[in-house]
């Protein structure tokens, strides 16, 4: 199954992350199948690549519960709909 999840970078304690899509069973910080965007905690900052999520999606990746949440702050799911 694929997930859209994050993946850690970054200093210790000033971690950042990329919202990437992966193999359910691959380690956390392991090879991605493709990146789709990046999310800062510490700014809040966040840029996505949507139309490439949308596509990921569609094909029935399954998002886990912080990338949800994210993906509902940009109303990412509100563009799958339409």
């Amino acid at each position: 199954m694929i997930k859209l999840r994050l993946k850690r970078y970054g200093k210790k304690f000033e971690a950042s992350y990329r919202i990437v899509a992966m193999q359910s069973t691959t380690r956390r910080d392991g090879r991605p199948l493709e990146e789709l965007g990046f999310y800062n905690p510490r700014s809040d900052e966040v840029r996505l690549d949507v139309p490439a999520i949308i596509k990921r999606l569609k094909d029935g990746a399954q998002p886990t519960d912080t990338v949800r949440r994210i993906l509902e702050k940009q109303n990412v799911f509100e563009q799958l709909k339409a």
